[in-house]
């Protein structure tokens, strides 16, 4: 019998976590001399009170989604996959590759294409930590963080020595053709009396990546492997009697995960920039990590954790903007927000588990 309902799991425990999150944030504010209402006031309207501000939100969140949802199945197959910041540069280079060096005829081909090459790439820079974790005992953990590194060196390398245009001096490929930039919140919901998402980079991948979190609860919830990868996570003596094979399910689940992480790069690539740039990532891969913890690592859990970190970063852009509040102030709230859904999970959880245990008996 599970000590508490699914849905406290899901839904009660990280929004616990996050309203004690908001207060120490809260508290924070107060120690640097500013108004935590005043702030959380600007933070919602920067974020949420304009279409451009929704457009950013939006945007980021879509990076976020990608992410965490690569973070999600690692978890599902009890490992923790740090290496999407690498993926997510290497899926870059895929798209990249696609859309300078093939001729499209229209955006929605190149899209499905850039989306297979972004995936690809991330799949097979997921894949060496995997057989390292398979086959050799490697910590996923550690390996995964190496390759952030050297996939680092290598974009760095591709974009100074291989893909810089000629004459160049920027570290970054040449602009995409017109026939390959997808479009924009702007271009798709502006009409002839009113321009909203003025600016703002969210585009058409937003919801690719909506698509993913479906495709990603169908896999985990409604297929034989998704079930394998489940069993494997919660108990790998229990998987392998039952005849799953640990390498397989290993590989498959970081495959899975990388080439996920690599499809970041289809919204800030070749949504936003329209050219592969270096730090293109900005640090969504790690940010992945927060919002699988928050989101109980299930596709919805995972959808809604993506746009409260997109309205931190955004809301926190206008804080650093309007008031004396540091920029830095976000990765506290980020870092509290972590701290309370992760390391302090138990700190919520067991309270809650003996209050629901205690109403169960009083109904009984």
């Amino acid at each position: 019998m599970e000590k508490m309902p699914k849905w406290a799991d899901v839904v009660l425990i990280p929004l616990i976590s996050l309203i004690l999150a908001a207060i120490l944030s809260a508290l924070v504010i107060l120690a640097i001399g500013e108004n935590p209402v005043e702030a959380v006031n600007l933070m919602v309207t920067g974020a949420l009170g304009s279409t451009y501000g929704w457009g950013y939100t939006l945007y980021y969140a879509t990076n976020f989604m990608f992410t965490g949802l690569a973070v999600a199945v690692a978890f599902h197959a009890r490992m923790f996959n740090i290496g999407g910041e690498g993926q997510a540069m290497l899926g870059g280079l895929g798209v990249a590759m696609v859309c300078l060096y093939i001729d499209w005829p229209h955006w929605s081909i190149a899209l499905l294409a850039a989306c297979v090459a972004s995936a690809l790439f991330g799949a097979a820079w997921a894949a060496i930590p995997a057989y390292l974790q398979a086959k050799r005992g490697s910590h996923i953990v550690i390996t995964t963080i190496m390759f952030n590194f050297i996939a680092a060196a290598l974009l760095n390398y591709m974009l100074v020595n291989v893909m810089r245009p000629p004459g160049s001096q920027d570290p970054a490929t040449a602009r995409f053709p017109e026939a390959v930039q997808l479009p924009t919140f702007q271009s798709m919901f502006s009409t002839a009396e009113e321009v909203v998402f003025r600016g703002a980079p969210a585009n058409i991948s937003f919801f690719v990546a909506i698509l993913a979190c479906f495709v990603v609860w169908a896999l985990i919830w409604r297929t034989r492997l998704g079930y394998e990868i489940r069993a494997y996570g919660h108990s790998e003596t229990g998987a392998v009697y039952a005849g799953i094979s640990p390498v397989r399910i290993t590989i498959v689940a970081m495959l899975i995960s990388g080439g996920l992480a690599g499809m970041m790069a289809i919204n800030n690539v070749m949504g936003e920039a329209e050219r592969l740039v270096l730090n293109s990532t900005e640090g969504a891969g790690f940010i992945g990590i927060a919002v699988a913890l928050m989101g109980r690592s299930h596709p919805f859990g995972v959808f809604l954790a993506a746009l409260l970190f997109g309205f931190l970063y955004q809301g926190g852009a206008e804080l650093a903007l309007w008031t004396s509040i540091p920029r830095e102030l976000i990765v506290v709230i980020q870092a509290l927000v972590i701290l309370f859904t992760g390391a302090l999970d138990n700190m919520v959880r067991i309270p809650l588990e003996k209050l629901f245990l205690g109403l169960r008996k009083g109904v009984e």
